[in-house]
């Protein structure tokens, strides 16, 4: 009787042996070849041009203040427009003597020469001034909203070496506008204080070595007033209170960071084998998408099966990095979105959304143990390109899609276990790439498709 397990068992592992021998063909020799998946790759070159940008519409939040020149971008131009909100209900306490104004820049650093002079102006709004439920282009014409005629202050500046701690620019106000401000029934509302103080417009009237990255604008405006109260003995005393009202350029009111470039079309090289971005409203790159070219890929398939797309990489590579860095940082961020959506994207705070745009950050990493890095940003345009053949006219040709790569400036969120993109605006600070385009001889731009058929 105490055989009978051994043989058992033995007759158990050669029936298991038996069926799990050649077990990975099964599926070839029950699956008929027809029902096979099929995978299969595909390269499409596309064309590129570099777009000059006349303006942008954002909401920055810091500003560029200055002139700086160079030989490969030109010259960038930038003023400040800018409102500032009230302390709205505001009342002076009884007794109130108005002792003085000024206003202040705070900036956090700056590009270019920390040396050379910058010579600051502000004037006063006094035509009209900005409707804060409306768009305002980086281009804006300064004339359009004040004659210059009230000057609120000048100074001539030298940024100095840039420290963690912001540094401050501050400009003293005359007595008549004391005096002017020393009413407060124009702070009922930020309505009723935008009417009596349209706003400012700050400028530099010399100096192509330096911009100013200006992080916060303040008006204060100091008083003090005397009370009577008793003293430890009982009897009466004055007591005086020295403070100040702050007028804060905030996100509660307009601003408008004017940009100009007025001879980048002499001073950028045109070359076929490179395209550029450059920020702030200066340069971006359209690329094509032949889409009824992949289309008619997708529809010819592979021994009759459809196919559908896995991945589309187009790869973005970086060249002459030693030209740029010399003066401008290598653009962090950049967005790849449709032509059609761009302005759409932007004013309605929108993030990326694969269907419409995707977002790429810059890598740089080594080639083995060469010592040489290859620098570029990636974008997966296969669910982008997807939505546009399903929604596509189905039995006639398809127009080609432009895209437009446009530097970014990215805000986030982290917690222990993720980070978020909070948002997504046009970059409004000096930056600068120049990549490969779609005509280079040596790796021109490509997107490289991998599909699947069943």
């Amino acid at each position: 009787m105490k055989a009978y397990p051994v043989i058992l068992l033995f007759l158990l592992s050669f029936f298991v042996y038996s069926c799990t021998d050649n077990i990975t063909d099964i599926g070839k020799g029950v699956q008929p070849s027809s029902d096979q998946i099929t995978i299969g790759t595909d390269t499409f070159h596309l064309s590129s041009k570099t777009i000059f940008v006349e303006s942008i519409f954002s909401r920055p939040d810091s500003f560029l203040l200055g002139t700086f020149y160079d030989t490969k971008f030109g010259t960038t131009q930038a003023d400040i427009l800018a409102q500032v909100n009230c302390p709205e209900g505001f009342k002076f306490p009884p007794n109130s003597v108005p002792d003085s104004a000024k206003i202040i820049l705070y900036y956090t650093g700056c590009f270019g020469d920390t040396l050379s002079p910058l010579d600051l102006n502000i004037y006063e709004i006094n035509k009209q001034t900005f409707t804060y439920t409306s768009f305002y282009p980086s281009n804006v014409n300064p004339s359009d909203y004040t004659d210059r005629s009230l000057k609120l202050g000048e100074r001539i500046i030298r940024a100095g070496a840039k420290t963690s701690v912001p540094k401050t620019i501050e400009f003293k106000l005359k007595s008549d506008f004391i005096q002017r401000f020393f009413n407060d029934t124009h702070f009922k509302s930020t309505d009723d204080f935008l009417g009596f103080f349209k706003g400012m417009y700050i400028t530099a009237n010399f100096g192509a070595s330096t911009l100013l990255n200006i992080g916060l604008i303040n008006l204060r405006y100091y008083y003090h007033y005397n009370y009577q109260t008793k003293n430890i003995y009982g009897g009466d005393s004055t007591a005086t209170v020295n403070d100040y009202l702050s007028f804060p350029a905030n996100s509660e009111v307009r601003q408008v960071n004017r940009i100009q470039h007025p001879d980048r079309a002499s001073v950028i090289p045109q070359n076929s084998e490179v395209n550029y971005l450059a920020s702030p409203a200066n340069l971006q790159t359209q690329i094509t998408l032949p889409l009824n070219n992949i289309k008619n890929r997708l529809n010819n398939g592979i021994n009759d099966k459809k196919l559908t797309i896995n991945s589309a990489l187009l790869k973005v590579e970086v060249t002459n990095t030693e030209q740029d860095t010399v003066l401008h940082p290598i653009v962090k961020y950049v967005l790849l979105v449709k032509e059609s959506a761009i302005d759409r994207f932007f004013n309605n705070k929108e993030l990326p959304s694969d269907t419409c745009s995707v977002l790429a950050q810059y890598y740089s990493t080594q080639i083995g143990t060469t010592g040489v890095y290859e620098q570029y940003y990636t974008f997966n345009v296969a669910k982008l390109i997807a939505n546009e053949l399903k929604n596509a006219p189905k039995n006639s040709s398809i127009p080609p899609l432009n895209l437009r790569l446009i530097p970014v400036a990215v805000g986030t969120t982290t917690t222990s276990t993720t980070t978020s993109i909070t948002s997504v605006k046009q970059q409004y600070l000096m930056s600068a790439v120049t990549i490969r385009s779609g005509k280079n001889s040596s790796s021109p731009m490509k997107l490289n498709m991998v599909y699947s058929g069943f």
